[in-house]
């Protein structure tokens, strides 16, 4: 939870606009595992995958903290080879765009790991090189540029080049030491 979100499970009541908001070839060329056109059916599959832990146990619709409003939605998946690494997601509908909700949830997503998570070591983000918004959401959250490589992509049906960003828990622990200077 921040100031003006609240991050949930899916619900069945979000499947009309998790839908609507994610049946965008602009979000869906930007993330790894959105397929498009995105399709009523695609969303009611993703909550049920979601409510029954087949697609991450961290996974959050980003809602309005006022009226309950689906935004997009957040994830934290751990890494395979390391699981005191978690990668973070996230995506949101572009009417919500350049409104400072993506920080917003990052940055509650990412307090949350950490107080919560004690083995949690650190987290990644990745963001096409193309995706300026989404830079600056991993950049004002704190993280740390590594490098570059090459992430599949569903939508474009291939590979697509990537940027690679690490938060390691120290560095959070001196964010939050210094104040909200994100």
């Amino acid at each position: 939870m921040s100031q003006r979100l609240v991050l949930r499970a899916p619900h069945t009541e979000d499947i009309d606009a998790l839908a609507h908001l994610a049946n965008n070839a602009a979000i869906a060329t930007m993330v790894a595992r959105m397929p498009h056109p995105y399709t009523a059916k695609d969303a009611a599959d993703f909550v049920r995958r979601t409510n029954i832990g087949e697609i991450g146990k961290c996974v959050y619709a980003i809602t309005k903290a006022d009226n309950g409003e689906f935004l997009g939605c957040c994830a934290l998946e751990p890494n395979p080879a390391d699981d005191t690494i978690l990668e973070m997601g996230y995506w949101l509908g572009e009417p919500y765009w350049n409104k400072g909700y993506a920080t917003e949830a990052a940055h509650a997503l990412i307090d949350m790991a950490f107080r919560t998570r004690e083995w949690v070591s650190r987290i990644d983000a990745r963001c096409r090189v193309t995706n300026i918004a989404s830079r600056r959401v991993i950049q004002k959250s704190g993280f740390q540029f590594q490098g570059t490589g090459m992430v599949g992509n569903l939508a474009m049906g291939g590979p697509v080049p990537v940027e690679w960003y690490r938060l390691d828990r120290k560095t959070w622990l001196s964010l939050k030491s210094w104040g909200e200077m994100r």
